[in-house]
């Protein structure tokens, strides 16, 4: 096949469902075909803020310059990469400062830093939702003075809010081939019910007023929407993650006592509203830091197909493992393949 994309991948695992490869995505993601990418989402290394490996190629392991010229290269190929009219989802929060680092305590605008510098790459900011986060959660896994009561019993002029997540969404210029079209049809976080008892109790109140009530599916549609149209997400699952055995049974704590401090897994809440907003069934959804899984599991589940890459082995390890375990579901074989059969590592 004189079209077949050679990767040099460290270790991989290649269905017709998904390709996860280990290695550096900055190699990787060169041996994608240009225009083959229909959604990604990812959630980068908060530069400065937390170290995921002691690899000199891992992204998290550079600071300043170094970061943003290693990070620009990636946003870069991932324009390339996208098919014309299509969207990109970035994972970002505010980073605290620190005295030792910038000589105050307060507030780093990182997701400016991150609209730039994909505005640089030439993508368009297409839009940004606001995530809620537990103060009271916040506190206790950070320890932050600010967020601490006794702070503003001493000194309020230190205490401040938590740190929301954003999730950033950038368009490739260009017009979309191939529209996604289609009314939701499912719910994906907390409270809102959309079963057929609660449209009956809805449609019988609106009959009651003289209303013809909407037919069911675009009601639940409608009302899912809504949702997902809010600038702020506050119904988010901040526990439903592949990390937990609830909803993953093949779970398993990854963290390298010897050289890592930290493992943050993306609620699958968010990924799956994204994934259902801005991609559609049989699409091929990239994320260039796969973790242990997270994007490209909720891609299959939800009738996709994945790609992700990941440096650091134990994640890749624990990813394989995650998408071994879970069903089987078919893909659209009506829907164009897109590049996965013709990805292969080289000798």
């Amino acid at each position: 096949m004189s079209h077949l994309a050679h990767i040099r991948a460290v270790d991989q695992v290649v269905t017709d469902q998904y390709a996860v490869f280990q290695g550096d995505a900055c190699e990787l993601i060169q041996a994608l075909p240009t225009g083959t990418v229909h959604f990604g989402i990812h959630s980068p290394p908060f530069e400065g803020l937390y170290k995921f490996s002691n690899y000199d190629r891992d992204l998290s392991n550079s600071e300043g310059e170094d970061f943003w010229r290693h990070y620009g290269f990636l946003i870069a190929e991932l324009l390339r990469v996208t098919v014309p009219g299509r969207l990109h989802s970035v994972h970002v929060m505010q980073l605290p400062t620190s005295k030792r680092r910038d000589g105050f305590i307060g507030m780093r605008d990182f997701r400016g830093e991150v609209v730039r510098a994909y505005e640089a790459a030439g993508w368009h900011f297409h839009s940004e939702v606001c995530i809620w986060k537990d103060p009271v959660g916040a506190m206790t896994r950070t320890k932050s003075i600010r967020l601490l009561h006794k702070q503003i019993t001493k000194d309020s002029s230190l205490s401040g809010q938590a740190a929301a997540d954003y999730v950033l969404t950038f368009r490739k210029p260009g017009e979309n081939p191939e529209p996604i079209t289609g009314p939701f049809e499912e719910f994906v976080g907390t409270d809102l019910d959309i079963s057929r008892e609660a449209y009956e109790r809805q449609a019988a109140a609106h009959r009651a007023e003289g209303k013809a009530p909407w037919p069911y599916d675009q009601w639940a549609s409608i009302m899912v929407w809504q949702r997902y149209a809010s600038p702020v997400w506050s119904d988010i699952d901040q526990h439903r993650t592949l990390q937990n055995k609830r909803w993953n049974p093949a779970a398993r704590d990854e963290r390298d006592e010897a050289d890592e401090q930290h493992i943050s897994p993306l609620q699958l809440d968010v990924i799956e509203r994204c994934i259902d907003l801005w991609s559609a069934p049989g699409d091929t959804v990239l994320t260039p830091f796969l973790g242990i899984g997270s994007e490209v599991w909720a891609a299959v589940n939800m009738g996709r197909r994945g790609v992700g890459f990941e440096l650091k082995p134990s994640y890749f390890g624990q990813a394989v493992r995650n998408l071994a375990a879970r069903p089987d579901r078919e893909i659209d074989p009506t829907r164009t393949v897109g590049f996965l059969p013709l990805i292969e590592a080289a000798e």
